[in-house]
């Protein structure tokens, strides 16, 4: 019996922990339907939509690499929270074959650090490395929470950029990522009352690329260490974070919650969040 479906597209694709995220959800709730990860090339992301808009039993499609803003240009509709980020990471059907897409990863990417948010600081500020889809999220959740921002990239021009159009407002850098490789001897302030977060928001450090060069001397006493990376789980930056007594946040913290509102797009229902201990140790099993 044919059955309803969702599906995660990206180019690589294989390493993609959502089909094991959202079939966990599914099998919890008893609904009866699939997800699955789809291999998705650049140029046949226009065919791929094409061929899902007039399927009845596609609910949607979370976007990944390289993707994210590429198919903005082949939906009928950008829901605002693409349209300020500036990327999709979700397409979601509508009557008459007509495609909206938007994104859960501002939202994702703030769930573990809710916490902290909820503190009053007299200071916060964000080390962001990366230029790319997932950046952007992150830029734009965190300059709309008082973050000023550092931005480091390969191309700081890029960065730069990005700032401008994000985060217009506020005293924010841009530097190249190479800035971060070397030690410092810098002396950092009294940072209590701080809220610092150090972000690696690239693909560097995933399984077959090179690690993030960030030297720890760059962040101050009581930073808190975020890696969007999730193949590995526990990557090079995190260990190192770790050595220098950081607390850390790892990639699935941010995958699971933007997969948590895909989700109640795709099939109706919130997923059992009380679960989540399970899940964890489902997916690093």
């Amino acid at each position: 019996m044919s059955r309803a479906y969702a599906e995660v597209i990206g180019d690589p694709i294989a390493q993609s922990k959502s089909p094991a995220i959202h079939g966990f959800w599914l099998a919890k709730l008893g609904i009866q339907a699939d997800y699955r990860a789809c291999h998705v090339t650049p140029e046949g992301l226009a065919e791929y939509l094409a061929s899902r808009r007039g399927d009845p039993l596609w609910r949607g499609c979370n976007v990944t690499m390289p993707h994210k803003q590429a198919v903005m240009e082949l939906v009928g509709r950008i829901a605002p929270p693409a349209a300020s980020i500036g990327a999709v990471n979700t397409v979601l059907p509508n009557d008459g074959g007509a495609l909206t897409g938007t994104n859960t990863d501002a939202s994702g990417f703030l769930e573990p650090l809710k916490a902290d948010l909820a503190e009053t600081h007299y200071y916060r500020m964000a080390r962001i490395m990366g230029t790319g889809g997932a950046a952007r999220a992150i830029i734009t959740a965190l300059a709309g929470h008082g973050f000023t921002l550092v931005v480091a990239g390969r191309d700081p021009g890029k960065a730069r950029a990005l700032l401008a159009e994000l985060a217009p407002k506020g005293e924010h850098h841009a530097i190249p990522l190479s800035h971060f490789a070397d030690p410092t001897d810098f002396a950092f302030d009294d940072r209590e009352g701080c809220l610092d977060l150090v972000i690696n928001a690239s693909s560097l450090g995933m399984t077959g690329q090179p690690p993030l060069p960030f030297d720890w001397s760059h962040a101050p006493p009581g930073s808190i260490a975020y890696d969007i990376v999730t193949a590995p789980l526990d990557t090079p930056f995190l260990q190192g974070a770790r050595a220098k007594g950081h607390r850390t946040i790892d990639g699935l913290s941010m995958l699971i919650g933007q997969a948590a509102a895909a989700f109640e797009h795709f099939f109706g229902a919130a997923p059992p969040r009380e679960h989540d201990a399970e899940l964890r140790a489902l997916l690093t099993q």
